[in-house]
């Protein structure tokens, strides 16, 4: 299932791209920016900003969707949200877009018509496709039907990942992925698993095994306030990156809030806390010691 693609990106990866982004992720970033795609289920946003109370919405019959207390709008109740037992009754039946279903099933065809459409700019800028998420490595086997496809029309394919899964789900995607874009978030098991609530060993061995296979693998680092935005616990992960064989080139990832609206529009909190962003600025101390250390550096995607 995918929530989003994305034409003529000039991020995650080199030149023109187009970006696929998967539904379902193993992790909950406390700071996560699209927290529609930590469900592997179809999601409901609901901007009572863009409400027009035309009322298709109740036409559906759903209790999820009550008249608001004060006797306005209607409004999608956070508490039955969950019960709503076909989420598409819903998709394109809000004229004034209040109401968005995130997700929807798309076979290795369709996307691969999709990006088709963009071919002509790959051509003049060395570009290709980034799978993105969630986690693309915790789909099925559409995932790998898409990347044999995009192997055959010898398109550069690189993807974003945490390495937050089996190693048998990384190990099919041997030779059909160019480049792996791997978030590092942090060297300490315990401050991982209270921030992700993943097991950091999963990664790092994972991370360990495919450098091990010399696979070109860019590192992809979020600063994070009060979680790993400190001199002393970048040089940790840093230093650990450095110990992999194969691996010179990391893009510090600056924390931001733009996709911190959408846990009011699904309904949940947004437990990170109103952290400011961090500018970047903030960062040359990390990439200076980067550098140092041997390391191509980028910041941004």
């Amino acid at each position: 299932m995918i929530f989003n693609i994305q034409h003529f990106s000039t991020h995650d990866g080199t030149g023109i791209r187009t970006m696929i982004f998967y539904k379902g992720c193993p992790l909950h970033c406390a700071w996560c920016c699209n927290p529609e795609s930590q469900s592997f289920d179809y999601s409901i946003l609901y901007d009572r900003r863009k409400c027009k109370s035309f009322g298709d919405c109740l036409k559906t019959g759903n209790s999820a969707i009550t008249p608001s207390p004060e006797g306005g709008p209607p409004w999608f109740s956070k508490t039955w949200r969950s019960l709503v037992p076909n989420p598409e009754v819903f998709r394109n039946i809000c004229l004034s877009r209040a109401i968005q279903v995130s997700g929807e099933e798309k076979s290795a065809a369709d996307l691969l018509l999709e990006i088709e459409k963009d071919l002509p700019f790959y051509q003049h800028s060395e570009g290709g496709v980034t799978l993105s998420g969630g986690e693309p490595l915790s789909q099925g086997d559409e995932l790998i039907d898409l990347l044999t496809l995009l192997k055959k029309k010898n398109l550069d394919v690189a993807m974003e990942t945490s390495l937050h899964v089996d190693w048998l789900r990384v190990e099919r995607c041997l030779g059909l992925v160019g480049t792996f874009l791997v978030d590092v978030k942090h060297t300490d098991r315990d401050k991982f698993y209270r921030f992700t609530g993943g097991n950091l060993d999963l990664v790092t061995n994972n991370l360990k095994q495919l450098a091990g296979l010399n696979e070109n693998i860019v590192i992809r680092i979020p600063v994070i306030p009060d979680f790993n935005h400190t001199l002393e616990e970048m040089k940790k992960i840093i230093d650990f990156i450095a110990s992999l064989h194969h691996i010179r080139e990391i893009h510090f990832l600056p924390y931001h809030t733009l996709g911190t609206e959408k846990y009011t529009m699904l309904g949940m909190e947004y437990t990170f806390g109103k952290k400011r962003p961090v500018d970047e600025t903030g960062l040359i101390y990390y990439i200076d010691y980067a550098r140092n250390k041997g390391f191509t550096v980028r910041t941004g995607g």
